[in-house]
């Protein structure tokens, strides 16, 4: 496969909006989407939570594979590749949810379409590193989350919401979920086509020549090898691995709590009001959360904002576990909850995806930056298999004061990892 490529890069970086758009979206149709769309159609949570955090295999063993990415063709081609992959991938779920054994396929396709979503992070991530310096990488990551997280809106908000109304309107379980998946093949067609003749051309974005199996292999174990003799690394697992640990816990599980009546414990809402309270509020608070993290980074340093926002992950943590105690039959509790939590979910992420910036740093900074974040899906991961396990057994209630406890976590890491203070801040 060849693509054209231009000649030359714009001065203002707009494909930060459709490169980090695309990235999110197939992203939320495999984690979120998918659950929300299986606790409708009658799964269980401890099915949902254990085979949809299988769904984040690709993403930790990304770093089998990143290497490739680095060294064979451009980030540019692998780009516009993953995205016709994805196109695809979302027209077979579309075909397969009125299968007789639609459970087994949609999952499996489901597996293939986060296999191509993960290899896109890889290429998208690396292409955002050889197309700005360190100081622009800072300043704009706060906007790299904004159109991330409107992929949110659209990916956990809009599209559940037209799915619930399409499903109410026709009578149908499966109906809306067939026409979201269908929108979201034509889109990444779209999106493709536009990245293939539009995308800009970063001069250290080559494209290599032809190598032997052998020398590839070669640079493959060198890549690893240099990895895991960065210095600090263990710690820097550590921080990697358990600074996410109470979300990693709460993501698989706040649809269903959502979504589950009074009576066994949640709020009772249907799958188009927590598309319509995710797509909104906790969108919203997200945006801002990131964007303020994003502009405080850049004026003082990751160093100095590391702690604060690892506070402020952990503290509003505490809504969901007066949403289990209070169970509040009024709508704006529930958003003024999810906006407190997502906002400060938001800030304090940023610090966290500073850090893989920061380690990363190097000749192989591609394939470095994707396996911290097969690190990072490992922690979610394995939690996440036993949350829905968890939820059911404790109740709600106990299940999210578990998580609060286990935010001494994401606080007390903070205390092992060193980072430059230069780094991240306005020179």
């Amino acid at each position: 496969m060849s693509f054209k490529t231009p000649a030359s890069s714009s001065s203002f970086p707009w494909w930060i909006a459709t490169l980090y758009f695309a990235e999110g979206l197939p992203y939320m149709a495999v984690m979120t989407i998918s659950v929300i769309m299986y606790k409708s159609l009658g799964i269980g949570n401890t099915a949902i939570a254990f085979y949809t955090s299988w769904l984040y295999l690709p993403w930790m063993i990304k770093p089998l594979w990143s290497p490739f990415v680095d060294i064979i063709r451009t980030k540019r081609w692998w780009i516009v590749a993953m995205q016709l992959s994805i196109a695809i991938g979302m027209a077979l779920i579309a075909f397969t949810i009125p299968a007789s054994l639609w459970f087994q396929t949609t999952l499996a396709v489901f597996w293939l379409v986060a296999f191509s979503s993960a290899t896109h992070d890889i290429a998208a991530d690396g292409y955002y590193m050889l197309a700005l310096n360190e100081h622009e990488q800072s300043f704009f990551v706060g906007i790299r989350s904004l159109f991330y997280r409107i992929s949110m809106v659209i990916g956990q908000g809009a599209l559940v919401v037209l799915a619930d109304q399409v499903n109410r309107s026709t009578g149908t379980l499966t109906a809306g979920w067939i026409i979201i998946f269908a929108l979201l093949s034509a889109f990444f067609l779209i999106v493709a086509l536009l990245h293939m003749f539009k995308l800009p051309v970063p001069r250290s974005d080559v494209n290599h020549d032809p190598r032997t199996f052998k020398e590839v292999m070669q640079e493959f174990i060198s890549t690893f090898i240099s990895f895991f003799r960065k210095p600090g690394v263990a710690v820097a697992l550590v921080f990697i691995l358990l600074y996410r640990l109470p979300e990693a816990l709460m993501v698989k599980m706040i649809p269903p709590f959502l979504q589950d009546p009074v009576a066994a414990g949640g709020i009772g809402l249907s799958a188009g009001d927590v598309g319509l309270v995710y797509g909104t509020v906790g969108v919203i608070g997200l945006m801002l959360g990131g964007i303020i993290g994003g502009i405080a980074a850049s004026s003082r340093g990751l160093r100095a904002w590391l702690h604060p926002m690892a506070w402020s992950m952990s503290l509003t943590c505490l809504t969901f576990v007066y949403l289990a105690w209070a169970q509040p039959t009024q709508i704006w509790q529930v958003y003024a909850c999810v906006f407190i939590e997502q906002f400060g979910y938001g800030f304090g992420f940023t610090a966290y995806m500073l850090y893989l910036i920061y380690f990363s740093i190097g000749r192989f900074k591609t394939a470095h930056y994707s396996i911290c974040t097969g690190f990072m899906a490992m922690g979610m991961m394995l939690p996440g298999l036993a949350a829905g396990w968890l939820a059911d057994t404790m109740g709600y209630l106990n299940f999210f004061t578990l998580t609060i406890v286990l935010c001494a976590c994401t606080i007390g890491v903070c205390y092992l990892i060193k980072v430059s203070p230069e780094f991240g801040r306005k020179e």
